[in-house]
């Protein structure tokens, strides 16, 4: 993935899951985390687009974002709530996540995602929360 933005130490993508489905990152700030992931690949037996690669979307520019804060306080986020609402079907092209903040604050985040097909259709909307803890030894 040539495409793919530079997000900083210790936040690569080779060898992940967003590498794995195809999530490419084209805007990062603790403001709005934007990417766009593909269908093909990330379906369900009926061809649609799983439910769980939407939440997958979600949880990763969220966390994103939520890590790019956490930064600011010597911190790192791990995620502790995701919820998603699934409200059209998607069989092709591809998606795009936008996460915007909810709440930023020393010890949590809370991001809106906004997963919208090739026609700007919403298709889910999710939000995640995540705490922002010491990060470990080693890490």
């Amino acid at each position: 993935m040539t495409d793919q933005m530079d997000l900083g130490p210790g936040m690569g993508m080779e060898g992940t899951l967003l590498q794995l489905m195809g999530i490419v990152v084209s805007e990062a700030s603790p403001e709005k985390v934007v990417a766009t992931m593909p269908v093909n690949g990330n379906t369900q037996p009926y061809g649609l687009l799983h439910g769980g690669a939407s939440c997958v979307l979600a949880e990763s520019l969220g966390s994103i974002g939520s890590a790019l804060h956490a930064a600011s306080y010597d911190k790192v986020a791990v995620g502790v709530d995701i919820n998603a609402t699934h409200h059209r079907a998607v069989r092709e092209g591809n998606v795009t996540g936008v996460a915007t903040p909810i709440y930023l604050g020393r010890t949590t985040t809370s991001y809106e995602v906004v997963v919208t097909d090739d026609r700007g259709k919403r298709v889910c909307t999710a939000r995640i929360t995540c705490q922002l803890i010491q990060a470990p030894p080693g890490s």
